[in-house]
This record gives structure tokens, C-alpha cells and sequence, in this order.
């Protein structure tokens, strides 16, 4: 039998630990202990850190979201809106964001005129013509508040059609106006192939369905089709111009050229209404004090649509590396 004691079998290699080896082992182990102690504790102090971090982030991001942001009562100001880069869906300038800026401003109950700050190339006269069209609608829906356009650098085509829409235009003397035209460009590359052998393979459906390639000769009939397409949408733009203008508008063989003229020399057309800046439309409106209404993206909206470019350029990167190392 297994016993304690006597009975205790005695291994002269194996020797008990002394009091002072216990007292060392006891002091390692508790620092172990004390030092996982202290760890768990800052851990949960970063955790909360963190926390605290990303609620403030948050919050910050919630208070300076958009157009939201609004004060409820300002006692009368104007409301300005850019206009600003190309006119386009999805951009700054584009229908959805104009349209709701300008929604939100004439919402508001202290607004008492409504400014569109332009400074444009211009762009889609798609997207140009419902703008063009929403404003003309607002204005029937709200004709106590106006709605002006002030051209800073640039109002041209399609920013000029939008300005067009609202009931009176303002530029600076050397601001860039006009351009009411319509433009489409591209390059043919038929010859080049030929030089260099290359024979071009496509398969169609429909006698026109390859209208337009760029690597096939133009044919003179469908180069008729294309202008008479252009000057459809051109006569368009000099519709909308025109009911928006009405007589002010100083008619000649050059008005709807596509030529673009200075601030000054477009007053003299009637293409704009007078020289001033916002903040002085603004003082001869009555109500100096101008409220910001553009849309703007959220901080976060910001952060992830620059986190969706930066990870497409490191995918290109990635891909155009394993290529390199395939060669």
C-alpha cells in the first residue's frame, strides 16, 4: 500500500524545497499575478478610451451631417446654394443635391429670397434642364420668396441654363458667361489599325448599333443623325433660355453660338441682369444675414467615400503588381 510517511518511498535526487526557494516562488507567482492584474485593468481603461473616442467621432459626425444643420429661427436671412464643379449626377452639383438644398431652403420659414452661388463650366444637360425645371416649379409654388443666380468665375452652358430658371442673374465684370451650346467629341482610330494591322471584329444586331465607334470610319449618314441629335437638345437649351429670359434677352446671330462672353459684355446681351456678389444682392434684398442651405456630405459619408478610393487604388496596385511579377 501507498502510505505517508514510513511508507513514503525516499529518491536521494529529489530534495524539498526550502523555506527561502518558496518564498521565491511565491514572490514570482504573485508578480505574475499582479502583472496580469495590471494589464486587464488597462486594457479595460483603453477599451473604454476607445469607446468614449468613437462616441465623440460619432456625435461629431451626426451634429455636421448636412443641410439639417439649420438654425430653426434666424429672424429673415437669405439662403445661399453652391453650385460649384461639374454638373453632374452624383456630384456636388448634380440635380439631387441642388434640388433638395433648394427644397430645404424655401422649407424654412424665415427664408425670404434664395441665392444660387455659380461658379461652373457647366456639364449634363440633363441634369442642367431638372434643375431648370424644378426651380421654375418652386417659383410658382413659392412666389413670395425669389430666387436669384450670381455667377462668380464661371456660369456657362449648362450652368447658364440653370441660372436661367431663376428670376434674376448677377456676375462679376470678368466672370465667364454664356456658352449656350451643346458639344460631343470624340477620336477615330480606322486608319491607325490599318497601319498598324489590326483588323477590327464586331457583331451587331440593328443597322446602327455600332453607331459612333471609334474605330470604324464614319459614314456621312450617321454623322447626320448625331448633329441633328445635338441640335434637338441645343434648340432645347435655347427654349428653356428664352421663357426664362423673356425680353430682357438682346437677340443676335451670336447669342446661342456657344460663345461665352465676360460679365460685363453678357449685361450688355441681357444675359445677366446687373454686376454684384451675394453679400451685396443680399444688403439690397433687406436681409444681409446669408445661411448656408448647400447640402455637404457628412464627415463619415467623407471618410468611407475616401476609404472606397483609397481601397480601389490599392486593388489596381495589388493587380497591376501581380501582373508585373506574371511577366
Amino acid at each position: 500500500m501507498l502510505g505517508i510517511g514510513k511508507g513514503k518511498s525516499f529518491d536521494p535526487s529529489v530534495q524539498d524545497p526550502t523555506a527561502k526557494e518558496w518564498r521565491l516562488i511565491e514572490r514570482v507567482v504573485m508578480a505574475n499575478t499582479n502583472e496580469l492584474k495590471r494589464g486587464r485593468r488597462w486594457g479595460i481603461f483603453f477599451k473604454i478610451l476607445t469607446f468614449i473616442y468613437l462616441f465623440i467621432l460619432m456625435a461629431i459626425f451626426i451634429s455636421s451631417s448636412n443641410i439639417g444643420n439649420v438654425e430653426k429661427a434666424t429672424g429673415g436671412h437669405t439662403a445661399v446654394i453652391d453650385v460649384q464643379g461639374v454638373i453632374a449626377d452624383g456630384k456636388t452639383a448634380g440635380a439631387d443635391t441642388v434640388v433638395s438644398s433648394l427644397r430645404a431652403a424655401l422649407k424654412h420659414s424665415d427664408t425670404k429670397a434664395v441665392i444660387l452661388r455659380i461658379n461652373s463650366p457647366g456639364g449634363s444637360p440633363v441634369q442642367s434642364s431638372y434643375i431648370y425645371n424644378e426651380i421654375m416649379r418652386l417659383r410658382g409654388l413659392n412666389p413670395e420668396v425669389p430666387i436669384y443666380s450670381v455667377i462668380s468665375d464661371s456660369g456657362a452652358s449648362g450652368a447658364y441654363y440653370i441660372a436661367a430658371a431663376t428670376q434674376a442673374i448677377y456676375a462679376n465684370g470678368a466672370s465667364i458667361v454664356g456658352s449656350i451650346g451643346v458639344t460631343a467629341a470624340q477620336f477615330g482610330f480606322e486608319e491607325l489599325l490599318n497601319k498598324i494591322g489590326v483588323e477590327r471584329r464586331q457583331f451587331t444586331s440593328g443597322e446602327h448599333k455600332a453607331f459612333l465607334d471609334p474605330y470604324a470610319e464614319l459614314k456621312p449618314e450617321e454623322k447626320e443623325i448625331f448633329e441633328a441629335l445635338l441640335n434637338d437638345v441645343h434648340q432645347q437649351f435655347i427654349d428653356d433660355v428664352k421663357a426664362g429670359r423673356g425680353d430682357r434677352l438682346k437677340f443676335d446671330d451670336k447669342t446661342f453660338s456657344g460663345l461665352f462672353w465676360t460679365g460685363r459684355q453678357a449685361l450688355e446681351m441681357g444675359l445677366v441682369d446687373g454686376l454684384k456678389s451675394t453679400s451685396e444682392l443680399a444688403r439690397e434684398i433687406g436681409f444681409e444675414r446669408i445661411v448656408d442651405f448647400t447640402y455637404r456630405p457628412s464627415p463619415l459619408e467623407s471618410f468611407a467615400s475616401s476609404l472606397g478610393v483609397s481601397m480601389a487604388e490599392a486593388l489596381v496596385k495589388i493587380t497591376s503588381s501581380n501582373e508585373l511579377k506574371l511577366q
